[in-house]
């Protein structure tokens, strides 16, 4: 009786939130929390290239990474999907990104997204549409990746599997995710939202105060309102820099 009053109300919940019907066996997002805890080792993180606190966290885990062995893995979501009518016009970022994964992989998306963001983050702003077309274009070449994958900016042929991507990433956070998503040891979060790199020690405490929640299978939130805008610049220390 308890299950089948939990789905009314999350699917109702889910219903009101977003005016579509959850696919069947959403609310077990709650009983993977409870009953998984740490199976899969490692960190997914899932990324629009456009948003500043996924660059913030992908550059966390690159300093988490010069002392700890990781496995991360990278992963294309979309603001656009998340946010529909609100970011659709830059699409074009994802787009690229998941023509990257399909048809070169994730080590060479997460090469990709590193230069993008190097260039694109100089400062917390608003790109224009012309300048993440340029970004794009630039990591390409930086990357060493064929310029013709820019075309996917501008076309829908990649959007199915952004769109699968973007679902497998957010599907199991629920409908009160943003970007950043984490996976964290199997456990889906969205955050932790930073509003600057935190380095060296600070970045370890961190990463073990985020694996320490998933562990827990009963926590499920903290939130508190952002007051400044984000810091996104980041350039790593040369002598480890990844």
């Amino acid at each position: 009786m308890t299950d089948d009053l939990w789905e009314r109300v999350t699917s109702t919940y889910f219903a009101d939130r977003t005016g579509g019907t959850p696919a069947a066996g959403f609310n077990r997002r709650t009983q993977r929390a409870r009953t998984d805890g740490a199976t899969a080792p490692g960190v997914d993180l899932y990324i629009d290239p456009i948003c500043p606190y996924t660059w913030i966290v992908a550059c966390w885990l690159r300093e988490v990474e010069e002392h700890r062995d990781l496995d991360v893995r990278y992963h294309v979501m979309s603001l656009g999907m998340l946010n529909p009518g609100r970011d659709d016009q830059h699409a074009g970022p994802s787009r690229v990104a998941t023509a990257i994964v399909e048809t070169h992989g994730r080590d060479a998306f997460r090469r990709w997204h590193a230069a993008f963001g190097d260039l694109i983050f100089d400062e917390w702003r608003y790109p224009t549409p012309t300048e993440y077309r340029e970004a794009c274009r630039y990591a390409l070449h930086e990357t060493g990746l064929p310029e013709a994958l820019l075309t996917a900016a501008g076309s829908t042929e990649y959007d199915d599997a952004l769109r699968r991507s973007h679902a497998e990433g957010t599907a199991p956070v629920g409908v009160d995710g943003g970007t950043p998503v984490v996976h964290v040891d199997g456990v889906a979060f969205f955050g932790p939202v930073l509003n600057a790199v935190p380095r060296g020690d600070d970045a370890l405490r961190l990463f073990d105060g985020v694996r320490l929640l998933a562990g827990s299978p009963d926590f499920f939130e903290l939130k508190r309102t952002r007051s400044t805008p984000p810091d996104v610049r980041y350039r790593p220390d040369k002598k480890g820099s990844r």
